[in-house]
């Protein structure tokens, strides 16, 4: 239970993290919302699965969860600029995660 609260809390942080860049400093009140509100499931789903798996490895997989949907929507969007390297690097990330998961 843990780790798929940890892996939904992941998901939460790439939805803060975009919502964060388009609330343009908290000038726009809907993206500002969304920020608070995915910032605030995303830490307590943290939280809870730092109850019962280590530390380092419930927080390196949340970030690299997050940083990965993140970087990869921004792609996706065009808001960042897709790169066959930038690609490669991403799936090695979440091989990264997965290989924490399994040992």
């Amino acid at each position: 239970m843990a780790w798929t609260v940890l892996v939904i809390s992941g998901v939460f942080e790439a939805v803060w993290a975009t919502a964060l860049g388009r609330s343009e400093g908290f000038s726009r009140l809907w993206p500002s919302v969304v920020f608070f509100v995915a910032l605030t499931l995303s830490m307590a789903g943290l939280a809870y699965a730092m109850r019962t798996l280590p530390t380092g490895t419930s927080y390196a997989v949340w970030v690299g969860i997050g940083a990965s949907i993140t970087v990869a929507y921004a792609m996706l969007t065009g808001s960042e600029p897709f790169g066959w390297l930038r690609l490669a690097l991403l799936v090695g990330l979440v091989g990264c995660i997965v290989g924490l998961k399994a040992v």
